[in-house]
């Protein structure tokens, strides 16, 4: 069985409860802008969650409470990628970075929070689909849906009221007390980032609290006095981060293939200050590293100059060279130019520059000048 409507025909809290009276057992599809979530339900209960918000990643959660620094997380991720099917958790159980019962309660409150944010949704398209429950799943929550509805409503009244002090996420604020009255060491935070007049966006950024988090502790310091509103900024439409991300990488990937280097940069930090922990973008930084590195080491390499090996034949049996090394290295004869080599081989020009810079550095070839007369009757041949 399958229902499809939308959040405006048919209210999250009645869809919920729908679920949970019938005992449903299935995926529960919801869909708003760029932004896809999935609940997983098992006879009426919430059991799992998924979110492509980047804001609702585990990687969040994780550093939100210290548990990681954002190296440790870079490096934990590229581990996944080379070893596809693991699940990310167990990566970081094994390499000793958190306890399985840390990381069962970060994907708790993961989980929630991915559930508690669709309360705060004026719309969307959603889909119910009757069908088996995956095999595994990083952690079962199970979440009753009654608490669920009970939490959400609170969130959306709240939120009514928030909306009152904080129109914007432009919003800026002016701290008018010292923070004798702070409740805890996120509060301190909170208002040493507003003291440096960072906006509620970058105070959500910084702190690494969902949307609704970060104004539901600015609204605290309000009521209590602490602040008040230097700037309301203006209430625009919020920007769509998962489609923002997307298209932001796209560009960025585009303008690395270009080589054009500079754009890339500019686009790929554009991606992690929307989501600092995208390895996506961190690879790509790596990747325009590596090519500005390239292209000034084959600044170096003048193609008039001849290559010739430095190395005795028995010290070139103790190198080891890879396969398109050994093919380059074999051309070098000791009269051919670098050009003459760049036509006789089937690599990509960039690619044979890179290897003659490389065999260069190492000290198996030295380029030499041949006189002019040699380069002319090269040429006339």
């Amino acid at each position: 069985m399958s229902l499809v409507s939308n959040l405006r025909t048919m209210g999250l809290p009645d869809l919920l409860q729908w679920l949970a009276t019938t005992q449903k057992t299935g995926t529960l599809y919801l869909k708003r802008r760029s932004v896809e979530k999935r609940l997983l339900f098992r006879e009426g209960l919430i059991l799992s969650s998924w979110s492509n918000d980047p804001r609702e990643s585990l990687g969040q959660f994780l550093l939100r409470d210290r548990l990681l620094s954002e190296e440790d997380l870079f490096r934990a991720l590229l581990v996944q990628e080379g070893q596809r099917g693991r699940l990310y958790g167990e990566i970081l159980i094994e390499q000793g970075l958190v306890t399985e019962e840390q990381l069962r309660e970060a994907l708790r409150k993961k989980a929630e929070e991915t559930v508690y944010d669709l309360f705060l949704w004026p719309d969307g398209g959603f889909e119910f689909k009757d069908e088996d429950e995956p095999d595994s799943f990083s952690v079962q929550i199970q979440l009753r849906v009654t608490e669920v509805v009970l939490e959400g409503v609170r969130r959306l009244d709240e939120w009514r009221r928030i909306r009152e002090v904080i129109a914007s996420q432009r919003t800026t604020f002016n701290v008018i007390r010292q923070p004798r009255r702070v409740e805890s060491p996120r509060e301190l935070q909170v208002l040493g980032l507003l003291a440096m007049g960072q906006s509620v966006s970058q105070v959500s950024m910084e702190t690494r609290l969902s949307e609704f988090e970060t104004a539901e502790v600015l609204y605290r310091l309000h009521h209590r006095g602490m602040i008040v509103v230097d700037e309301p900024g203006e209430d625009t439409q919020p920007l769509d981060t998962v489609a923002a991300i997307r298209d932001r990488l796209a560009l960025a990937d585009m303008r690395l293939a270009a080589r054009d280097y500079g754009a890339a940069l500019r686009a790929y930090q554009d991606v992690l200050a929307l989501q600092p922990l995208n390895q996506q973008a961190k690879k790509g930084l790596l990747a325009v590293e590596r090519g500005r590195d390239r292209e000034q080491q084959l600044v170096r390499v003048d193609r008039d100059r001849v290559p010739r090996v430095r190395l005795s034949v028995e010290e070139l049996t103790r190198q080891s060279f890879a396969p398109q090394e050994g093919f380059v290295l074999s051309r070098v004869n000791g009269e051919w130019t670098v050009d003459s080599i760049l036509k006789v081989c089937p690599l990509a020009e960039e690619d044979t520059l890179a290897i003659i810079t490389r065999l260069v550095d190492r000290g198996v070839i030295e380029l030499i000048e041949v006189p002019l007369r040699s380069r002319r009757e090269e040429s006339a041949s």
